[in-house]
């Protein structure tokens, strides 16, 4: 069955073939014979109460010149069997105004991957707090003092988030007794006007961040991304984290069991999970990686198994 995919995305040019999620999949699609469409969030329109895109058809290669794009075309967003929403973070006004648009599109004759309401519903940081017991002690406030508070109770080590950041911006290691501790509070709270997570440090993260991919709740792979050396915390690719090979634990089993049933009733079918010392810290339903690593370390393709399964979603 050949397929009208369209990839809502970062500007192509921009992409790194040999790490992008989104490229891989792309290449997939291509290879079965799909039509694969690209457009970015500023080709997204809305008329008549009908979601739109100006999208332009790819042909995606190896190489330096690694795509090529047709003409563009206004096409009802509703044309496609499949739209992914891949466009990565921050997760700002605008990029919520696009899972608005993205809404308006017919379940019934499209699947949005991911669906946009669930992503809507899904801020990397706060999702987690509905799995309590699978997360490390968390506060989230903008009060400085709660913060310190919490500082003492999670034994002086914990690291705050703002809870738009992505690919370990903003992210801060505090100690009690550190005479810049009230410092970065300060900074990354706006002065007590901008909530964020705080979480109990996790010392295991010296070891790495486990980020698994899960499809339709299901986990499909895993690998492991070890922070730089030097004292670093942060382990995202973005900050520097290098890949290494992973095997997923009994506890992660359990962890992605846990999690299977409330993601696919959001819509959530393609996420990446991110686990420090056997807790989930992180969930990414934007547009998560990671499976050009995973393939490399364990001889897989997992994009294969991605698309086997947009094909099924699209028959239902």
């Amino acid at each position: 069955m050949k397929l009208r995919m369209a990839f809502v995305m970062d500007p192509v040019g921009t992409i790194n073939t040999e790490k992008d999620t989104t490229y891989v999949l792309m290449l997939e699609a291509q290879a079965r014979g799909h039509e694969v469409f690209y457009l970015e969030l500023k080709d997204l329109f809305v008329k008549n109460a009908r979601a739109f895109g100006s999208a332009a058809r790819i042909t995606l290669k190896g190489g330096a010149d690694y795509y090529k794009l047709g003409e563009r075309e206004i096409a009802g967003m509703d044309t496609f069997d499949a739209v992914w929403m891949r466009k990565d973070p921050p997760f700002n006004q605008d990029y919520i105004y696009a899972t608005y648009i993205l809404s308006l599109i017919d379940p019934g004759k499209t699947k949005v991957i991911n669906d946009p309401r669930g992503i809507r519903e899904s801020n990397e940081k706060l999702y987690t707090l509905y799995f309590p017991e699978w997360i490390p002690d968390s506060v989230v406030t903008k009060d400085i003092a709660e913060l310190n508070k919490f500082l003492t109770e999670a034994g002086g080590e914990i690291v705050v988030k703002p809870l738009d950041g992505h690919g370990g911006e903003g992210v801060f290691y505090v100690r009690e007794g550190d005479r810049n501790s009230n410092v970065i509070l300060e900074t990354i709270t706006n002065f007590g006007k901008q909530y964020v997570l705080a979480q109990k440090f996790i010392k295991e993260v010296s070891e790495g961040d486990k980020r698994i991919i899960l499809l339709n709740g299901e986990p499909l792979g895993a690998v492991l991304r070890v922070p730089k050396p030097g004292g670093e915390f942060r382990c995202n690719f973005h900050s520097g984290g290098s890949p290494a090979r992973s095997e997923l634990t009994e506890r992660d089993l359990n962890i992605c069991k846990a999690l299977g049933p409330r993601l696919r009733k959001d819509g959530l079918y393609f996420v990446g999970i991110d686990v420090i010392g056997g807790y989930i810290t992180e969930i990414n339903t934007t547009s998560p990686t990671g499976v050009q690593e995973i393939n490399r370390l364990n001889g897989a393709k997992l994009e294969a198994d991605v698309i086997d399964f947009a094909e099924e979603l699209c028959s239902r």
